[in-house]
């Protein structure tokens, strides 16, 4: 049977969407790289409550560890260090050393509030070195040190890894936790996993449920196979997961993907077009510009988001009013005129003139209207022209109707011109056609 653990993700600004949980899905990719299945994960508000019930929740299905993120501040919301003790059947006792070590941590913030009144921090942060009897500390990175808790004694309960909330401090933190003897123990009984990630673009998320359908109808044993599949930001990506014992069905199911799909699959190791269009640029030595309307500049934003992407990027125009695409872009007037601005004639343009007034090998034009205002007809919201153009003459010219709201009409837009790049500059992968 496999190792499987449970995430309980504390906090009310959290529970209630003030704060996007990023450490919930952090933690299901380590556990996963170790070889465990991550059952359930539940957010929950800053009620003590809550919390018991969640880790009763995770007991009471089996789970051999759970993994906290949260609540170990100095403030009177933050209680799941004492849930977790209460939970485990634990006293708590202070950690004399420990408190030293985080007034020490403290010496800045003191230093930087002369007139604070220390003796309250300094009780508010001695709840943080309060330590249940057999628990393993794990140093703190912030002030809050985090926790390996193990069941009550004489029991087959979960081991409870308590992390803090900043993802700053977890990340690390979840690190020096498994190189614990206590958790490593644990995670001795996990089973090896294999993890592929197929991704495509220009196939609605439907065709993969027909190669399903087709692989195992052709005698590929794919339920045998964890396979998800995800549908993002006009990407298909195609999860599984299995047991290296069935690496050839997987290799069977991932044939089968192949053959219906050689047009549109772009990435078989779970690399993204971000990563294809920067390793094209820098293999030929290139570098790329935009010229961008309705997406306002994103499409360079993922261009710059890696590191040392200067070396590939030159630069960027947002001209989003037909003042600047003709100044600064240097569109002719007399085709925004003559076609309109949302035109396959004024997204060549846009190209053509990234490359020539930013000096690049490769230009990138793209104009739409993104709503929820200024459709026609003739065109409609959602329709957006796209023009890769290189300095050789090759092109990639597409427009697409991209449905949703303002949001998804510029995010899959982005996506969309980035595979135009890539096309472009690999010649490999499909794309829907105008």
């Amino acid at each position: 049977m496999s190792l499987r653990a449970g995430i309980v993700v504390t906090g009310t600004e959290v529970l209630t969407g003030r704060v996007v949980d990023r450490n919930g899905p952090w933690l299901s990719d380590r556990l996963t790289e170790l070889g465990v299945e991550h059952a359930y994960t539940l957010i929950v508000g800053d009620r003590p409550q809550d919390v018991h019930d969640a880790l009763r929740f995770f007991a009471e299905r089996g789970c051999d560890l759970v993994v906290t993120s949260g609540g170990l501040g100095p403030t009177e919301d933050d209680l799941t260090a004492q849930v977790v003790a209460d939970f485990q059947q634990r006293p708590v006792a202070l950690d004399v050393p420990l408190e030293e070590r985080i007034w020490k941590i403290l010496e800045g913030v003191r230093s930087r509030w002369p007139d604070i009144d220390e003796e309250a921090i300094r009780a508010a942060n001695r709840k943080q070195a309060l330590v249940p009897a057999g628990a393993t500390v794990l140093e703190p990175v912030g002030t809050a040190p985090g926790l390996l808790v193990p069941p009550p004694d004489g029991t087959d309960g979960p081991l409870v890894v308590v992390l803090p909330g900043p993802p700053r401090e977890l990340k690390p933190m979840w690190g020096a936790a498994v190189e614990e003897p206590v958790l490593k123990a644990v995670l001795e009984r996990a089973t090896s996993y294999e993890l592929r990630m197929l991704r495509l673009f220009g196939i609605p998320e439907s065709e993969i449920a027909e190669t399903l359908r087709v692989a195992r109808d052709g005698g590929v044993d794919i339920d045998a196979l964890e396979i998800t599949t995800c549908l993002r930001g006009g990407e298909v990506e195609v999860v599984t997961r299995y047991e290296p014992t069935q690496a050839s069905i997987y290799g069977a199911f991932e044939d089968v993907v192949r053959a219906r799909h050689a047009d549109t699959l772009f990435s078989d190791d779970g690399t993204l077009v971000d990563d294809q269009v920067a390793d094209a640029l820098l293999g030929a030595g290139e570098t790329i510009a935009t010229a961008e309307s309705c997406t306002g500049g994103l499409v360079a934003a993922r261009l710059t988001n890696r590191p040392g992407a200067s070396r590939y990027v030159r630069g960027a125009i947002v001209a989003y009013d037909n003042a600047v695409k003709t100044a600064v872009a240097g569109v002719d007037p007399a085709l925004i005129d003559e076609h309109g601005a949302v035109s396959e004639q004024v997204a060549r343009a846009l190209a053509a003139g990234a490359i020539a007034r930013l000096d690049a090998d490769v230009g990138v034009g793209i104009t739409g209207i993104a709503g929820p205002d200024g459709g026609t007809a003739e065109k409609p919201v959602g329709l957006v022209w796209f023009a890769v153009l290189h300095r050789d003459g090759r092109e990639m010219v597409r427009s697409l109707v991209i449905p949703g709201g303002r949001d998804d009409v510029r995010d899959r837009s982005t996506t969309v011109a980035l595979h135009l790049v890539r096309r472009l500059l690999l010649g490999t992968g499909g794309l829907p056609e105008r």
